[in-house]
């Protein structure tokens, strides 16, 4: 249970439910700035080649465990990467694993290694029936891809057209809504059964799209789902801190090398792996909802998942530290979230 006094936060150590740890060289530059904050994380299967078997899953859950430094009790949950041909075969003996907790449903071009993701929902519809009757969940990217749609409006078309009507098909289906980042998405997740849920990510519930400008272009505020409008902005942020349990914690922090962001075709994602505890105690902080912090982070994602809850506790501390210009990345430079600047809570050591 959490303890709060003005300056100290502590807290069941937390999960994250949405994350990106690439693989080699970067793999190991990445996943124990994770392990030291949270216990579990679900990690994304958009490799290349992308994670489409159980067989792989293990594999990389066995190369991510090789890089964990020993001090850090970290277990990888791991998902399968849907695609037009994922067979129920193929879920059945993801669902015996008990290694592979969900699967994740990119539509085809959407985001970063995403070229082999859905191009019709209906063509996976047989591969949603078996996951229904296991129980594995569905975890959605948000967003149509068609170049007729403006891309602020991707996420709001896409859940008329796709996912409206997906929940309707499947109720029993567990489906979570990632990374959200419009009043939208919010109001969908509100209305819909308990099998729905959604994460929440640092840069959505600080940044809006004016931050994608603001004295220049800014390359490592792009991500997708692309940064939003204010109002949307404050509708995440109420969502993340309101004490909901359909709404969890997921950085999706995506790790790019400097190079590949600050470049005239920049990747897509936000690294915020090293500080994403400290930068949400921040947000909820400066929302007067500090108290809400624990459920959100290390409560609702694991009742969620039917993962019992973590009993390790780790301390906050109300005193601003600097976040470095950019980390090691292999043998690049990697920019992390806020970059340059600062943050007003921190890891007591």
């Amino acid at each position: 249970m959490q303890t709060i006094t003005q300056k100290e936060l502590t807290l069941v150590k937390p999960d994250d439910f949405h994350l990106h740890l690439r693989d080699g060289v970067a793999l190991s530059s990445v996943v124990n700035y994770t392990a030291a904050q949270f216990s579990r994380a679900i990690v994304m299967p958009n490799l290349k080649p992308p994670v489409v078997n159980t067989e792989m899953a293990l594999a990389y859950r066995e190369r991510i465990l090789r890089c964990v430094d020993e001090k850090y009790n970290f277990e990888p949950l791991m998902t399968l990467y849907l695609t037009d041909n994922t067979s129920v075969e193929s879920i059945k003996t993801a669902a015996e694993s008990n290694i592979i907790k969900a699967l994740k449903y990119y539509p085809a071009g959407a985001t970063t290694n995403s070229d082999q993701g859905v191009t019709d929902i209906k063509k996976t519809y047989a591969a949603l029936e078996a996951m229904m009757g296991s129980g594995l969940p569905l975890l959605v990217h948000g967003e149509v891809t068609g170049d007729d749609v403006d891309v602020f409006d991707r996420e709001a078309v896409f859940i008329d057209k796709v996912l409206t009507p997906l929940a309707k098909d499947f109720t029993e289906l567990k489906i979570v809504f990632e990374h959200i980042t419009t009043r939208a998405a919010v109001d969908f997740v509100m209305e819909s059964n308990d099998k729905v849920a959604a994460t929440i990510t640092p840069q959505h519930i600080l940044l809006n799209r004016n931050d994608l400008f603001k004295g220049g272009l800014q390359p490592h505020h792009y991500c997708l789902p692309i940064l939003k409008a204010e109002n949307d902005r404050q509708a995440v942020l109420t969502a993340a801190t309101s004490g909901n349990p359909k709404f969890f914690l997921g950085t999706d922090s995506a790790p790019h090398a400097r190079n590949t962001k600050e470049t005239s075709c920049g990747c897509a994602g936000i690294y915020s792996a090293p500080n994403a505890l400290e930068i949400y105690a921040e947000a909820f902080d400066s929302a007067g909802q500090l108290d809400k912090l624990e459920a959100f982070a290390s409560h609702y994602g694991a009742d969620y998942y039917d993962l019992p809850r973590n009993t390790e506790q780790m301390t906050l501390i109300k005193k601003e530290q600097a976040i470095p210009e950019f980390l090691p990345f292999g043998d690049e430079e990697i920019v992390p979230f806020r970059a340059g600047g600062t943050c007003s809570w921190q890891l007591k050591k």
